[in-house]
């Protein structure tokens, strides 16, 4: 227990804060943020429901690659099997239990690394060398647990609950929201794996918002917005978004010549999407980049941090000097980001902090807030 969590319950805390209208909204109280008993609500009744994100499919091309990632404490791997399909499952040995693969890569079949127990890509076991003499002993019956794994415009969801909707009905009005870009044709050109030391929710809401982008951001994208050009319309139950109209500053950020789908301000309008419970993602015409959050208790958050280019910049001639560009800002953005949430998280911590009123940019925090107390406590 943290000295946060004495004399307080965060959940009634946060049940009085969403509990007024948008326009007299504050910012979540500290107890969300700081509390250990909250976190661990968080992980069973958010992170054990929804959908999450394992990155892109175009990652995991070929029979054998696979990825690795950890849900509230269950360690899971997808993998592209020999039919073509992406599957989840567990990546803990039916034997004693040893975890089988780590990182990404790209295995024939799955060999657990304490007793060589194999399976296959199906989590099928194969081999159990010198269990001939255990009668109990069944190699057929022996399989790694399955979950559930749906692609979804070129994305790979997992989830624990067998009951949750399937992700295309779950986030069919983010699909007829954003569908004539094209995500699913986007190319991820890296991926890599953070740990930063602030809540999952405070770099959430950081992204949710664009609020802090001159500030925040003034030696990198802060002068290519306006905040009078930002919009920030009602979200929806799975999700919140907002847009913001680019300038010319920045060529990856606008349609390519050669992109004829889209027109008028699509042209050179940003989504920033929030879909719940941590999948963030930037959708510009030109290029994406990607967030996909997990609580390492209340105090560090786990990222997977990628993103990639648009068709058009990817056929360019000057590929790769567009990749070099957009690595290059994303990853000062991204240093920026972690200054600020870790600089928040600080300060939320102290005795002496208190949540403030929000901005009118700053809806999607709010409604961000209400899922969480949905999901909650009702």
């Amino acid at each position: 227990m943290t000295k946060h969590d004495v004399g307080l319950d965060p959940l009634a805390e946060l049940r009085a804060n969403v509990s007024v209208p948008f326009e007299q909204a504050q910012a979540m109280p500290k107890s969300v943020y700081t509390s250990e008993a909250f976190n661990r609500l968080e992980l069973e009744g958010i992170f054990r429901q929804d959908w999450l994100c394992a990155g892109r499919a175009s990652a995991l091309a070929t029979a054998g690659d696979y990825t690795t990632m950890e849900i509230a404490g269950e360690p899971i791997m997808v993998i592209r099997g020999h039919d073509g399909g992406l599957r989840a499952q567990s990546n803990v040995c039916r034997h004693r239990m040893s975890p089988l693969l780590e990182g990404r890569g790209n295995v024939g079949s799955i060999v657990c690394p304490y007793h060589a127990w194999t399976y296959g890509l199906d989590g099928q076991l194969r081999g159990a060398p010198a269990m001939m003499h255990n009668q109990a002993f069944e190699r057929s019956k022996i399989c790694l647990p399955q979950l559930r794994c749906e692609e979804w415009q070129g994305w790979i969801m997992v989830t624990l609950n067998a009951d949750a909707p399937p992700v295309s009905e779950a986030l069919s009005d983010v699909s007829e929201l954003i569908g004539h870009y094209g995500m699913e044709d986007y190319t991820e050109t890296f991926r890599e794996h953070h740990r930063w030391n602030t809540n999952w929710k405070v770099l959430a809401e950081n992204f949710m918002e664009s609020y802090h982008l001159p500030v925040c951001h003034a030696g990198t994208i802060g002068g290519t917005v306006s905040l009078e050009e930002m919009e920030c319309p009602e979200g929806f139950p799975a999700f919140n978004y907002h847009w913001i109209l680019k300038n010319d500053t920045m060529a990856l950020t606008l349609a390519h010549p050669n992109n004829t789908h889209l027109v008028g301000d699509d042209r050179r309008k940003t989504y920033l999407l929030s879909i719940y419970p941590a999948l963030m993602i930037t959708l510009t015409p030109g290029y994406f980049w990607y967030l996909s959050l997990h609580p390492d208790g209340p105090d560090h958050v786990n990222i997977l941090y990628g993103g990639g280019l648009a068709p058009e910049f990817v056929e360019d001639p000057d590929a790769d000097a567009h990749f070099e560009a957009l690595k290059g800002i994303l990853d000062n953005v991204n240093e920026e980001d972690r200054g600020c949430t870790e600089k928040v998280y600080r300060g939320l911590s102290s005795n002496l902090s208190e949540p403030g009123p929000l901005s009118h940019l700053e809806r999607p925090n709010f409604e961000f807030a209400r899922y969480v107390m949905e999901r909650l406590g009702g």
